[in-house]
């Protein structure tokens, strides 16, 4: 009797492993409280692959202010919960109930966008997203602050404040990474440690990376959420060789307002200026001022602007075009941009390059008085 209570156990781990690498459905309960209503919104569970987030789930608190919602996890992965748009923890998706309450809205007169820390009430795969939100909350809440002090600082002009403040700030993000491959070491045997893989970088933390793949490898072979950052970071690496200085930039086609597409290959010949940006972001909004200053001084010498958008839709796009008067030629990407900035290889924007006549990437991550003098350089040879 005792040989098949052991024997059945057994079958019961293997149809759970069998399900676990197969990629099949499961189902957890996501629960919680909302201290303070925002009756406008829902709450939302949103999966995000680069650019791209895709809602899984939606639902709404209870008379009591509580949740409780069944997911279905297609795929395991981090995931973020977001709270009626005022604030959103991530957490990691397969086989753990989880639990977060939340303040909710901010009842303040004077609203301060300031995310808080929320702790995961779950298992040992959510400990390692536990450790990584409170990284994440601790770096902001010390950026505030440095900010803060730097700003108010009476003995310093401005551009001491900045490189002070940058300074600063550099230090945190290798602190921040430092203590990020202390989670390496802490969990390699926990499947969620595949959420710190995109903090680490592939060089200088190459011996931290191989230690996860050869742990969840052997106690998890085929591990699909593995796989997946496997393949991106080789996607990642070869795109990134197609836009490293020197190499001719990828081609692309959009359309123009009037419906007519242009690309790179329109301006060969010439010196070119491409500008990715958007309606919604504001420093791609302050950068246009040095952008169309630098037009005019270059725009009789052999150099050519062009302005690809990533907005969302043609109204948002044509809206701040007209806002913004820019005399360049102005294209729109699909998708949100999300196309080009896989192919291009960039996550902020304004994202500023500059092509020479044949069409090399010569300059990226231009700004102001840096990109006049990359244009200078380039029509000076």
């Amino acid at each position: 009797m005792k040989f098949k209570t052991i024997k059945s156990a057994a079958i019961i781990i293997l149809l759970m492993v069998t399900s676990f690498l197969t990629g099949q459905s499961r189902e957890i309960t996501v629960k919680g409280h909302v201290k303070f209503d925002e009756p406008r919104f829902k709450m939302q569970i949103i999966r995000q692959d680069g650019s791209e987030k895709t809602v899984v789930g939606e639902f709404d608190i209870d008379a009591n202010s509580n949740f409780n919602y069944k997911m279905k996890v297609d795929e395991p992965g981090v995931y973020s919960l977001d709270c009626k748009k005022w604030e959103s923890v991530q957490f990691w998706a397969e086989d753990e109930d989880i639990e977060i309450n939340f303040r909710g809205k901010d009842t303040a007169k004077m609203v301060i966008k300031n995310p808080k820390y929320y702790k995961i009430n779950a298992g040992p795969k959510n400990e390692v997203m536990n450790h990584l939100n409170y990284l994440s909350y601790q770096n902001t809440q010390w950026m505030i602050a440095i900010s803060q002090i730097t700003y108010r600082s009476k003995f310093v002009n401005d551009s001491v404040k900045s490189e002070t403040t940058g300074k600063f700030y550099d230090y945190l993000n290798e602190d921040f990474k430092s203590r990020v491959r202390n989670i390496a070491d802490l969990y390699p045997n926990r499947t969620s440690v595949v959420a710190i893989l995109r903090y680490l970088n592939p060089d200088k933390d190459a011996a931290y990376i191989q230690k996860i793949y050869e742990t969840i490898d052997s106690l998890y072979p085929g591990y699909g959420p593995l796989a997946k950052f496997r393949k991106e970071q080789k996607e990642k690496i070869e795109f990134a060789a197609r836009v490293k200085i020197g190499s001719v930039a990828p081609d692309f086609e959009y359309p123009q307002v009037n419906g007519k597409n242009l690309g790179p290959k329109n301006f060969r010949g010439k010196v070119l200026l491409i500008d990715f940006w958007a309606s919604w972001c504001g420093p791609c909004r302050q950068e246009i001022p040095n952008l169309k200053e630098a037009y005019e001084m270059f725009k009789d010498k052999g150099v050519e602007f062009l302005s690809v958008s990533i907005d969302k839709g043609s109204p948002e796009w044509i809206k701040a075009l007209d806002q913004e008067k820019m005399p360049w030629p102005q294209i729109l990407a699909p998708n949100s941009g999300k196309e080009i900035t896989q192919l291009y290889q960039f996550s902020g924007i304004p994202f500023i390059i500059l092509l020479d006549k044949e069409g090399r990437i010569i300059a990226k991550n231009l700004r102001g008085e840096g990109l006049v003098k990359a244009i200078k350089e380039q029509i000076s040879k």
